[in-house]
Protein backbone atom coordinates (compact mmCIF):
# COMPACT_ATOMS: atom_id res chain seq x y z
CA UNK A 1 0.00 0.00 0.00
CA UNK A 2 1.09 3.65 -0.63
CA UNK A 3 0.22 5.60 2.52
CA UNK A 4 1.30 9.32 2.76
CA UNK A 5 1.77 10.66 6.31
CA UNK A 6 1.94 14.60 7.14
CA UNK A 7 3.41 15.82 10.18
CA UNK A 8 3.89 19.39 11.09
CA UNK A 9 5.08 19.48 14.85
CA UNK A 10 7.84 18.56 16.88
CA UNK A 11 5.12 16.33 19.03
CA UNK A 12 3.27 14.98 15.54
CA UNK A 13 7.07 13.57 14.35
CA UNK A 14 7.74 11.79 17.38
CA UNK A 15 3.84 10.56 17.56
CA UNK A 16 4.03 8.91 14.55
CA UNK A 17 7.67 8.20 14.41
CA UNK A 18 7.17 4.18 15.68
CA UNK A 19 4.69 3.42 13.06
CA UNK A 20 6.84 4.99 10.59
CA UNK A 21 9.62 2.30 11.38
CA UNK A 22 6.85 -0.53 11.12
CA UNK A 23 5.01 0.49 7.85
CA UNK A 24 8.24 1.13 6.00
CA UNK A 25 9.10 -2.74 6.36
CA UNK A 26 5.65 -3.65 4.22
CA UNK A 27 4.61 -0.48 2.18
CA UNK A 28 5.75 2.34 0.51
CA UNK A 29 5.78 5.73 2.42
CA UNK A 30 6.35 9.25 1.57
CA UNK A 31 6.64 11.25 5.01
CA UNK A 32 6.15 14.88 4.75
CA UNK A 33 6.70 18.23 6.94
CA UNK A 34 7.25 22.22 6.39
CA UNK A 35 10.55 24.16 6.84
CA UNK A 36 9.94 24.74 10.91
CA UNK A 37 13.46 24.61 12.78
CA UNK A 38 12.59 22.00 15.69
CA UNK A 39 10.83 19.27 13.23
CA UNK A 40 13.86 19.51 10.48
CA UNK A 41 16.43 19.18 12.86
CA UNK A 42 14.35 16.56 15.34
CA UNK A 43 14.00 14.19 11.65
CA UNK A 44 17.85 14.66 11.64
CA UNK A 45 18.10 13.11 15.04
CA UNK A 46 16.01 10.65 14.61
CA UNK A 47 17.37 9.62 11.06
CA UNK A 48 13.47 9.88 9.23
CA UNK A 49 13.57 10.17 5.98
CA UNK A 50 10.88 13.29 5.25
CA UNK A 51 10.65 15.86 2.58
CA UNK A 52 10.41 19.16 3.48
CA UNK A 53 7.23 21.37 1.79
CA UNK A 54 6.58 24.56 2.79
CA UNK A 55 7.16 26.96 5.61
CA UNK A 56 5.86 27.55 8.92
CA UNK A 57 4.02 30.90 8.51
CA UNK A 58 4.87 32.56 11.66
CA UNK A 59 2.73 34.65 13.93
CA UNK A 60 0.88 37.07 11.18
CA UNK A 61 -2.69 35.90 9.34
CA UNK A 62 -1.92 36.64 6.27
CA UNK A 63 1.73 34.72 6.39
CA UNK A 64 -0.05 31.94 7.64
CA UNK A 65 -2.42 31.82 4.82
CA UNK A 66 -0.30 32.83 2.25
CA UNK A 67 2.48 29.41 3.62
CA UNK A 68 -0.66 27.42 3.86
CA UNK A 69 -2.01 28.23 0.01
CA UNK A 70 1.78 27.77 -1.18
CA UNK A 71 2.30 24.46 0.66
CA UNK A 72 -1.21 23.19 -0.75
CA UNK A 73 0.06 23.58 -4.32
CA UNK A 74 3.39 22.31 -4.28
CA UNK A 75 1.90 19.40 -2.28
CA UNK A 76 -1.12 18.69 -4.46
CA UNK A 77 1.64 17.85 -7.95
CA UNK A 78 3.68 15.76 -5.20
CA UNK A 79 0.83 13.64 -4.27
CA UNK A 80 -0.99 13.46 -7.03
CA UNK A 81 2.52 11.77 -8.90
CA UNK A 82 2.92 9.91 -5.34
CA UNK A 83 -0.95 8.37 -5.58
CA UNK A 84 -1.38 7.25 -1.97
CA UNK A 85 -4.30 5.07 -1.18
CA UNK A 86 -4.04 6.45 2.32
CA UNK A 87 -3.04 9.70 4.37
CA UNK A 88 -2.38 9.66 8.05
CA UNK A 89 -2.13 12.83 9.81
CA UNK A 90 -2.67 14.73 12.84
CA UNK A 91 -5.39 17.04 11.43
CA UNK A 92 -2.99 18.88 8.62
CA UNK A 93 -5.09 21.33 6.68
CA UNK A 94 -3.07 20.58 3.89
CA UNK A 95 -3.42 16.93 4.21
CA UNK A 96 -7.35 17.13 4.89
CA UNK A 97 -7.93 19.13 1.69
CA UNK A 98 -6.05 17.32 -0.71
CA UNK A 99 -6.87 14.49 0.30
CA UNK A 100 -11.06 15.25 0.31
CA UNK A 101 -10.04 16.76 -3.20
CA UNK A 102 -7.96 13.67 -4.22
CA UNK A 103 -10.50 10.89 -3.07
CA UNK A 104 -7.68 9.54 -0.58
CA UNK A 105 -8.99 7.93 2.31
CA UNK A 106 -8.11 9.79 5.63
CA UNK A 107 -7.34 8.64 9.12
CA UNK A 108 -6.25 11.90 11.68
CA UNK A 109 -5.44 11.53 14.87
CA UNK A 110 -5.89 14.86 17.51
CA UNK A 111 -5.81 15.81 20.86
CA UNK A 112 -6.73 19.43 20.46
CA UNK A 113 -10.21 20.43 20.06
CA UNK A 114 -9.15 23.94 21.65
CA UNK A 115 -7.34 24.37 18.00
CA UNK A 116 -10.53 25.59 16.80
CA UNK A 117 -9.08 27.07 13.59
CA UNK A 118 -7.78 24.11 12.49
CA UNK A 119 -10.34 21.60 13.58
CA UNK A 120 -12.47 23.60 11.39
CA UNK A 121 -10.49 23.34 8.21
CA UNK A 122 -9.62 19.62 9.24
CA UNK A 123 -12.21 17.68 11.28
CA UNK A 124 -15.53 17.64 8.63
CA UNK A 125 -13.04 16.47 5.69
CA UNK A 126 -11.50 13.12 7.51
CA UNK A 127 -12.98 9.36 7.13
CA UNK A 128 -12.07 8.67 10.74
CA UNK A 129 -10.71 10.36 13.78
CA UNK A 130 -9.45 9.03 16.43
CA UNK A 131 -8.58 10.66 19.82
CA UNK A 132 -7.81 10.27 23.86
CA UNK A 133 -10.13 8.51 25.39
CA UNK A 134 -10.83 11.53 28.17
CA UNK A 135 -11.63 13.86 25.37
CA UNK A 136 -15.28 13.69 25.46
CA UNK A 137 -16.64 13.02 21.35
CA UNK A 138 -18.87 16.16 21.45
CA UNK A 139 -15.68 18.00 21.72
CA UNK A 140 -15.05 17.03 18.35
CA UNK A 141 -18.83 16.89 16.66
CA UNK A 142 -19.18 20.09 17.29
CA UNK A 143 -17.07 20.58 13.91
CA UNK A 144 -18.66 18.53 11.93
CA UNK A 145 -18.22 14.66 12.40
CA UNK A 146 -20.32 12.22 13.01
CA UNK A 147 -19.96 10.48 16.41
CA UNK A 148 -19.44 7.08 14.82
CA UNK A 149 -16.47 7.99 13.02
CA UNK A 150 -14.51 8.99 15.90
CA UNK A 151 -12.78 6.19 17.59
CA UNK A 152 -11.38 6.57 21.43
CA UNK A 153 -7.74 5.10 22.64
CA UNK A 154 -6.73 4.96 26.33
CA UNK A 155 -3.75 6.46 26.39
CA UNK A 156 -1.94 10.28 26.23
CA UNK A 157 -0.46 11.05 23.06
CA UNK A 158 3.02 11.13 24.84
CA UNK A 159 2.94 7.19 25.38
CA UNK A 160 4.20 6.80 22.38
CA UNK A 161 7.00 9.33 23.02
CA UNK A 162 8.05 8.32 26.23
CA UNK A 163 8.22 4.08 24.53
CA UNK A 164 10.24 5.09 22.19
CA UNK A 165 14.07 5.44 21.89
CA UNK A 166 16.11 7.60 23.37
CA UNK A 167 18.50 9.66 20.89
CA UNK A 168 21.37 10.96 23.58
CA UNK A 169 24.57 13.56 23.07
CA UNK A 170 22.38 15.89 21.61
CA UNK A 171 22.35 18.00 24.94
CA UNK A 172 25.38 20.11 25.29
CA UNK A 173 27.10 18.72 28.70
CA UNK A 174 28.71 21.91 29.62
CA UNK A 175 25.78 23.56 30.09
CA UNK A 176 24.73 21.10 33.25
CA UNK A 177 27.18 21.73 35.75
CA UNK A 178 27.21 20.32 39.04
CA UNK A 179 24.41 21.62 40.36
CA UNK A 180 20.35 20.96 40.38
CA UNK A 181 19.05 22.16 36.99
CA UNK A 182 15.35 23.97 36.36
CA UNK A 183 14.24 23.38 33.14
CA UNK A 184 11.67 26.15 31.10
CA UNK A 185 9.62 25.33 27.93
CA UNK A 186 8.44 28.82 26.59
CA UNK A 187 4.87 28.13 25.31
CA UNK A 188 4.14 28.13 21.78
CA UNK A 189 3.12 31.76 20.87
CA UNK A 190 2.81 31.55 16.82
CA UNK A 191 0.10 29.17 16.91
CA UNK A 192 -3.53 30.12 15.56
CA UNK A 193 -4.81 28.42 18.46
CA UNK A 194 -4.94 31.00 21.84
CA UNK A 195 -2.51 31.10 24.77
CA UNK A 196 -2.81 32.72 27.90
CA UNK A 197 -0.47 36.08 28.34
CA UNK A 198 2.05 34.86 30.14
CA UNK A 199 5.39 36.78 31.38
CA UNK A 200 7.63 34.21 30.83
CA UNK A 201 10.91 36.54 30.69
CA UNK A 202 9.28 37.69 34.12
CA UNK A 203 9.16 34.03 35.69
CA UNK A 204 12.74 32.93 34.50
CA UNK A 205 14.04 36.09 35.88
CA UNK A 206 12.75 35.47 39.34
CA UNK A 207 13.82 31.79 38.77
CA UNK A 208 17.37 32.60 38.59
CA UNK A 209 17.23 34.69 41.46
CA UNK A 210 15.42 32.42 43.70
CA UNK A 211 17.82 29.56 42.94
CA UNK A 212 21.25 31.22 42.68
CA UNK A 213 22.93 28.23 42.78
CA UNK A 214 20.99 25.87 40.18
CA UNK A 215 21.49 25.88 36.43
CA UNK A 216 18.50 27.28 34.76
CA UNK A 217 17.94 26.42 31.34
CA UNK A 218 15.22 27.39 28.59
CA UNK A 219 14.27 25.77 25.50
CA UNK A 220 12.61 27.97 23.44
CA UNK A 221 10.57 27.59 19.68
CA UNK A 222 11.75 30.00 16.78
CA UNK A 223 15.08 31.31 15.96
CA UNK A 224 13.71 35.11 16.53
CA UNK A 225 12.20 33.91 19.78
CA UNK A 226 15.31 32.40 21.17
CA UNK A 227 17.38 35.48 19.62
CA UNK A 228 15.32 37.56 22.19
CA UNK A 229 15.58 35.23 25.35
CA UNK A 230 19.48 35.08 25.01
CA UNK A 231 19.48 39.17 25.24
CA UNK A 232 16.82 39.64 27.68
CA UNK A 233 18.20 37.00 29.89
CA UNK A 234 21.81 37.26 29.88
CA UNK A 235 24.73 35.02 30.37
CA UNK A 236 23.52 33.79 34.01
CA UNK A 237 20.26 31.81 32.06
CA UNK A 238 21.39 29.05 29.50
CA UNK A 239 19.17 29.41 26.17
CA UNK A 240 19.45 26.80 24.14
CA UNK A 241 19.61 27.23 20.68
CA UNK A 242 20.29 23.99 19.15
CA UNK A 243 16.78 21.04 19.07
CA UNK A 244 17.77 18.30 21.39
CA UNK A 245 16.01 14.95 22.07
CA UNK A 246 13.56 15.33 24.89
CA UNK A 247 13.56 12.01 26.61
CA UNK A 248 17.49 12.85 27.28
CA UNK A 249 17.10 16.32 28.53
CA UNK A 250 14.35 15.66 30.97
CA UNK A 251 16.58 12.91 32.12
CA UNK A 252 19.00 15.45 33.03
CA UNK A 253 16.92 17.65 35.25
CA UNK A 254 15.52 17.98 38.66
CA UNK A 255 12.31 20.12 38.09
CA UNK A 256 10.58 20.59 34.73
CA UNK A 257 8.66 23.92 33.76
CA UNK A 258 6.41 23.64 31.26
CA UNK A 259 2.89 25.43 29.83
CA UNK A 260 0.74 22.27 29.84
CA UNK A 261 1.63 21.02 26.47
CA UNK A 262 3.49 17.80 24.82
CA UNK A 263 6.52 18.28 27.06
CA UNK A 264 4.88 18.60 30.31
CA UNK A 265 2.42 15.33 29.56
CA UNK A 266 6.16 13.48 28.37
CA UNK A 267 7.93 14.85 31.71
CA UNK A 268 4.77 13.37 33.83
CA UNK A 269 4.96 10.37 32.27
CA UNK A 270 8.92 10.11 32.43
CA UNK A 271 8.20 10.68 36.44
CA UNK A 272 10.45 14.16 36.30
CA UNK A 273 8.59 16.39 38.51
CA UNK A 274 6.60 18.74 36.48
CA UNK A 275 4.50 21.51 36.99
CA UNK A 276 2.30 23.56 34.15
CA UNK A 277 2.01 27.05 33.66
CA UNK A 278 -1.06 26.70 31.81
CA UNK A 279 0.79 28.35 29.19
CA UNK A 280 -1.85 27.08 26.45
CA UNK A 281 -5.37 25.36 28.30
CA UNK A 282 -6.06 22.15 26.70
CA UNK A 283 -8.06 18.43 27.67
CA UNK A 284 -4.40 16.68 28.47
CA UNK A 285 -3.09 19.49 31.17
CA UNK A 286 -6.62 19.34 32.87
CA UNK A 287 -6.83 15.30 32.80
CA UNK A 288 -3.21 15.42 34.39
CA UNK A 289 -4.22 18.45 36.67
CA UNK A 290 -7.65 16.16 37.68
CA UNK A 291 -5.70 13.20 38.57
CA UNK A 292 -3.47 14.63 41.07
CA UNK A 293 -0.42 13.93 38.56
CA UNK A 294 0.48 17.81 37.56
CA UNK A 295 0.55 20.54 40.14
CA UNK A 296 -0.67 23.62 37.95
CA UNK A 297 0.74 27.25 39.22
CA UNK A 298 -0.39 29.91 37.37
CA UNK A 299 1.05 33.28 39.49
CA UNK A 300 4.02 33.82 40.31
CA UNK A 301 4.59 33.23 43.47
CA UNK A 302 2.74 30.17 43.32
CA UNK A 303 4.94 28.97 40.56
CA UNK A 304 8.45 29.64 42.96
CA UNK A 305 6.76 27.82 45.67
CA UNK A 306 5.70 24.87 43.85
CA UNK A 307 9.05 24.80 42.21
CA UNK A 308 10.51 24.58 46.14
CA UNK A 309 8.45 22.01 46.78
CA UNK A 310 8.92 19.98 43.67
CA UNK A 311 12.37 19.92 44.48
CA UNK A 312 12.30 18.02 47.76
CA UNK A 313 9.80 15.99 46.46
CA UNK A 314 10.55 11.57 46.19
CA UNK A 315 11.63 11.45 42.86
CA UNK A 316 11.91 7.58 43.03
CA UNK A 317 7.78 7.71 43.99
CA UNK A 318 7.32 9.69 41.11
CA UNK A 319 8.59 7.49 38.91
CA UNK A 320 6.78 4.37 39.94
CA UNK A 321 3.78 6.38 39.56
CA UNK A 322 4.51 7.55 36.52
CA UNK A 323 5.09 3.97 35.23
CA UNK A 324 1.87 2.76 36.58
CA UNK A 325 0.27 5.28 34.95
CA UNK A 326 1.67 4.40 31.68
CA UNK A 327 1.30 1.07 31.85
CA UNK A 328 -2.57 1.35 32.34
CA UNK A 329 -2.45 2.83 28.73
CA UNK A 330 -2.88 1.22 25.20
CA UNK A 331 -0.84 1.52 22.27
CA UNK A 332 -3.09 4.40 20.23
CA UNK A 333 -1.46 2.55 16.53
CA UNK A 334 -3.73 -0.39 17.76
CA UNK A 335 -6.64 0.92 17.19
CA UNK A 336 -5.16 2.42 14.03
CA UNK A 337 -4.89 -1.61 13.47
CA UNK A 338 -8.32 -2.03 14.25
CA UNK A 339 -9.74 -0.12 11.48
CA UNK A 340 -7.23 -1.04 8.70
CA UNK A 341 -4.77 -3.87 8.56
CA UNK A 342 -1.56 -2.59 8.11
Amino acid sequence: MKIWIDFLTPKQLLFFEPLIKKLSKKHQLLCTTRDYREVNELAKIRKLNVVIVGRHGGGNKADKLLANINRMKSLFKIIQKFKPELTLSFCTPDASRISFGLGIKHIAFSNSPHHEKVMKLTVPLVDKLLIPKHIPKKEFTKYGIATKNIIQYNALDEYLIVKGQIFHNTVPKLYFKKKKTILFRTHEIQAAYPSRKVDTIGIIKKMATEFPDFNIIVLGRYYDEIKSLKRKLGKRIVVLDKVVDSGEILSLCDVFVGSGGTMTSEAVLRGVPTLSYNGVPNHDEKYLVRLGMLPRAESLSKIIQTTHKLLNSDRKKLKLKAKKFLDSMDNPHAKLSEIIKL
